[in-house]
């Protein structure tokens, strides 16, 4: 029997269209809004009993967005809904992962224990692992963390032509070798110094014998774009084309999104873990491969 899927915000239009349309599941109801005071209304329409449920719900911005999901799965729950898979393609509160100043919340092991109480499962595309190595330090449910660097790959062998791969700090290397290793061509690593949250000082080591490749700036989250932008200026003020930036999570703004746009850079491509105007690689099949154990 098909899976139920749940799609408990709007802005997943890209991503619940496909999984939709892939025929893998069944498209679940709820009736999910607010009432005039704020607070939020959950109820499931759709018969779940002894039924495996996968939600697909955006946690960008989550302040708004966690009751309403606790509130659907603890409806699910009394439904007796067999197993409750959460998809949600970007993890948010994880860049909170340690104490830097006394007093502080290390908000990612909070909401990762408010979490697991809900569901039975997580699956998300490249969270923040930075000083964790993996989801199960702090999430204890079972955890997948998938990967988009081989589907980012494909679509620069398709739409890149000789490509030089950058990444923009030395938390990104082996993200950016990998994906250099996926196409077969070179790649870069940035040295940077932040300074606050748009000021960013960046220097390109060992580029000048590449000037003839296009260069592509890959990160995982592109939140203010202040990296991406300085980059390009400093790629163009040493012979290099306007940049591709590509992005995982499209976290930013609109005003930031614009700066970045309207820089010296090509163009702005992300991946559809968050519904963006940038959106161009999509990451459906990824998360539908996840499901196979659940789709058979």
């Amino acid at each position: 029997m098909k899976p139920i899927l749940f799609t408990l915000f709007n802005g997943e239009t890209s991503l619940n269209n496909k999984l939709v349309s892939s025929g893998q599941f069944e498209s679940g109801e709820a009736d999910t809004r607010r009432f005039p005071d704020g607070e939020s209304y959950v109820r499931t329409i759709t018969p779940c009993q002894g039924r495996n449920i996968v939600i697909l719900a955006n946690l960008h911005h989550p302040d708004n967005k966690l009751l309403p999901l606790l509130f659907l799965c603890q409806s699910l729950r009394d439904r007796q809904a067999k197993h409750i898979t959460l998809i949600a393609p970007y993890l948010p509160y994880m860049r909170q992962d340690k104490r830097f100043r006394d007093g502080e919340c290390i908000t990612s092991t909070v909401f990762a224990s408010i979490v697991s109480t809900a569901i039975d499962e997580l699956i998300t595309i490249d969270p923040h692992l930075h000083r964790y190595q993996s989801l199960s330090e702090i999430y204890n449910i079972n955890t997948q963390a998938l990967k988009a660097d081989n589907t980012i790959a494909n679509w620069i062998k398709q739409n890149i032509s000789n490509p030089l791969i950058i990444g923009p700090d030395s938390e990104s290397e082996q993200w950016a070798a990998a994906t250099a290793e996926m196409i077969g061509c070179p790649h870069l690593v940035l040295l940077k110094e932040r300074f606050g949250d748009r000021d960013v000082k960046v220097s390109t080591p060992n580029a000048e014998d590449l000037t003839d490749h296009t260069p592509v700036l890959v990160d995982d989250i592109i939140s203010t774009g202040r990296t991406m932008i300085e980059t390009a200026d400093k790629l163009k003020a040493e012979g290099f084309k306007a940049p591709v930036c590509i992005g995982v999570h499209a976290v930013f703004s609109e005003q930031d999104y614009q700066a970045l746009a309207n820089s010296g850079v090509e163009k702005v491509v992300t991946c559809n873990t968050i519904q963006h105007q940038s959106n161009g690689i999509d990451l459906s099949k990824l998360i539908i491969n996840a499901l196979k154990p659940q789709l058979t």
